[in-house]
């Protein structure tokens, strides 16, 4: 796992052993081993868990299950984190789709309703064993207090994400299919943390949103959530079929694609939000402030990486994997081939999000850029989008010197999408 990741989880298992009333068991070690053992120490008849979809996590599964079987156990896996198991949905023809679209409406959608999830159970019998650790030896914390300033952005309990998802279904879905794309709106769920660590169970959102349909002013509002999910669904349902998601582009036309090869000033730039696009940077420093990143910035700092620097998807990947909070090796990689054109329904290679006309757009009044770039807050909004252009007595009065208080542009937009533009035409000849 990544840092942030690390982070959440710690809190999250401390959270989790105050609602045990402190009989949260954690063990270390090989898995199999660890299993066969408690199970020999507590005398159990089965063992229950629910699935992981990770090609690394299948496999092991896989073999702790016949394993465990082998030595006379009950042993059963369960779907806890999918609306639809992949296997459910595919063609007619029996392969997998490679489209939302159609993955989406004619598979899922055609399909019985997710579950309904049960109530949690009123009475559980727990079990404290001698052979656990302790949670601080799994050393998750980080050893530098990066980590204080995300402390006030997030209430990292069960309880907090049924909080959040509440406030979500009364007020952000209201306008979700339009006010999504307003980073400074509080329109999107921020549910996704609590999906990937199981304290909110999708299927809990997906009921809770459906119920909530006669309080929804338009029902786009509750069909474009829905779907989010629902592109969630597809990512790990692309992960399940093409396990190599995660490293080789789906599309091998593109291994011949012509990346940056000696970009490390203008990667470093990016990572930290130096590109001297405020959009762009203010997406940058609000995910590592805050361990987040609006769903419509996370395109437009992913556009920018990949074809105005002409950086490989894999170090924008990476870097994701260790900042957000909501890392997961299915949505960040089919996101990441997504925005990079190579992945499967991905964006056209064409389709090159400009950062300025993107916050003239969904920024307007340069609010979410003043709010994590403070050095630009005294810029009118005229100019807050591209600060380079301001005259020099706007400059002036707002206290910013291009270059000394607020970087150049890294790279010139037009420029660096012709550049992009023509470096994929070189993979045009090449088949998909």
């Amino acid at each position: 796992m990544g840092g942030a990741s690390r982070w959440w989880l710690h809190h999250a298992l401390t959270s989790l052993n105050v609602s045990l009333d402190g009989k949260l068991n954690i063990y270390a070690g090989d898995p199999q081993q660890v299993l066969s053992a408690v199970a020999l120490e507590t005398s159990a008849q089965g063992v229950f868990w629910n699935r992981c979809y990770e090609p690394q996590s299948i496999a092991r599964d896989a073999a702790i299950k016949a394993s465990l079987k082998a030595s006379g156990l009950a042993v059963q896996s369960f779907n806890g984190s999918l609306l639809w198991e992949p296997w459910q949905v595919v063609k007619k023809d029996g392969t997998p789709y490679k489209v939302f679209t159609p993955y989406y409406r004619r598979g899922c959608l055609q399909q019985p309703a997710p579950r309904r999830p049960l109530p949690a159970p009123s009475d559980m019998q727990l079990l404290k064993t001698e052979s656990d650790v302790s949670l601080d030896s799994l050393a998750l914390l980080p050893t530098i207090g990066w980590d204080a300033k995300l402390q006030e952005h997030w209430d990292i309990s069960e309880a907090g994400g049924q909080d959040r998802l509440e406030a979500f279904i009364f007020n952000g879905i209201q306008n979700y299919r339009e006010g999504r794309n307003f980073p400074n709106k509080e329109n999107v769920s921020r549910l996704s943390p609590y999906f990937h660590f199981g304290q909110v169970s999708v299927n809990t959102a997906w009921h809770a949103a459906s119920d909530a349909a006669a309080l929804i002013d338009n029902e786009a509002n509750l069909d474009t959530f829905l779907s989010e999910l629902g592109w969630r669904e597809f990512s790990y349902y692309l992960l399940y079929y093409f396990p190599t998601l995660p490293t080789e582009n789906l599309q091998p036309r593109f291994n011949q694609f012509p990346w940056q090869q000696h970009a490390d000033a203008e990667l470093k730039a990016w990572q930290h939000g130096q590109t001297g696009y405020p959009l762009v940077d203010a997406g940058m420093r609000e995910l590592w402030q805050t361990g987040y990143m609006h769903n419509r910035v996370r395109m437009v700092v992913g556009s920018f990486l990949v074809k105005n620097l002409l950086i490989h998807w894999h170090s924008g990947e990476r870097w994701f994997w260790d900042c957000l909070l909501d890392a997961d090796l299915a949505s960040n990689s089919a996101s990441w081939q997504w925005i990079a054109g190579c992945g499967a329904d991905a964006a056209p290679f064409f389709r090159i999000f400009n950062p300025i006309t993107q916050s003239e757009k969904f920024d307007k009044e340069g609010d979410y850029i003043r709010r994590f770039v403070p050095e630009l807050a005294k810029l009118p909004a005229k100019y807050i989008h591209a600060p380079w252009l301001a005259p020099a007595d706007i400059l002036r009065s707002a206290k910013v010197t291009i270059g000394v208080d607020y970087p150049a542009p890294v790279v010139d937009i037009k420029e660096s999408r012709e550049r992009a533009l023509s470096a994929f035409k070189l993979t045009k000849d090449i088949p998909l």
